[in-house]
């Protein structure tokens, strides 16, 4: 399996291209600006000879789907997004300001529930719900290669924030803690801002999954008593 990662929009978001077969890929959030980004996506998959076979969206914030309706229409792809999300794409139609674009949500999408397996670009991806960033938000486990695209639900370091519309911290977290740590630590985590990490680095040391992380207390020998 080979990852390319492109970085796009004011956001700096990641969009992934991943391949598990020669011409064939998939396509996990691509944020790429109208112009020059998506021209930039476009020219790399004709640099790596890839045909994408569908796009997988692991939520619907707007740094993450602006070229998503221009990639399908190219292409004419399956876009897979939780369909919790849809209030989340019309909601950034109606607020996106101060200079922001406002995405192209003309996109067709395809749901995704909680254990769906999707087969694409030589590739099978497990979808695992985590709902808290926001309402849809969901990661993509390749299990045979140990990779989790985990869009903004876990970074590396931190957790999405939940105070933008549709939030919950409190699900969020018990997702987090009930479908991600117990995975292999050797899993790789692919987020949707910054750079990667494993599960096993994020269970012992990230900050915001505190007190979950903190080391046991073990007792010096001394201060243990027999009878």
């Amino acid at each position: 399996m080979d990852i390319y990662r492109l970085v796009f929009n004011r956001l700096e978001e990641n969009t992934y291209i991943a391949t598990g077969a020669p011409g064939r890929c998939v396509i996990v959030d691509p944020g790429c600006e109208p112009g020059a980004e998506q021209e930039r996506l476009l020219g790399r998959l004709d640099e790596l000879g890839l045909k994408p076979e569908a796009i997988l969206l692991t939520h619907g914030h707007m740094d993450h789907t602006y070229g998503v309706a221009a990639l399908q229409r190219v292409f004419d792809i399956p876009v897979y997004m939780s369909a919790a999300d849809k209030p989340v794409v019309e909601y950034f139609q109606r607020v996106a300001k101060f200079g922001i674009p406002v995405p192209d949500a003309s996109f067709v999408t395809t749901d995704t529930p909680d254990g769906e397996s999707i087969g694409v670009g030589g590739l099978n991806f497990r979808v695992i719900t985590t709902p808290g960033h926001s309402p849809g938000c969901v990661c993509y486990l390749e299990e045979g290669e140990g990779i989790l695209f985990t869009g903004d639900t876990l970074f590396a370091g931190a957790i999405g924030r939940s105070d933008l519309f549709g939030g919950d911290y409190d699900l969020e977290i018990k997702a987090i803690m009930e479908k991600l740590m117990g995975l292999p630590g050797h899993t790789v985590i692919y987020p949707g801002h910054g750079p990667s990490s494993t599960i096993s680095d994020e269970r012992t040391g990230n900050p915001f999954l505190e007190p979950f992380n903190e080391r046991e207390e073990i007792p010096e020998l001394n201060e243990i008593k027999y009878d």
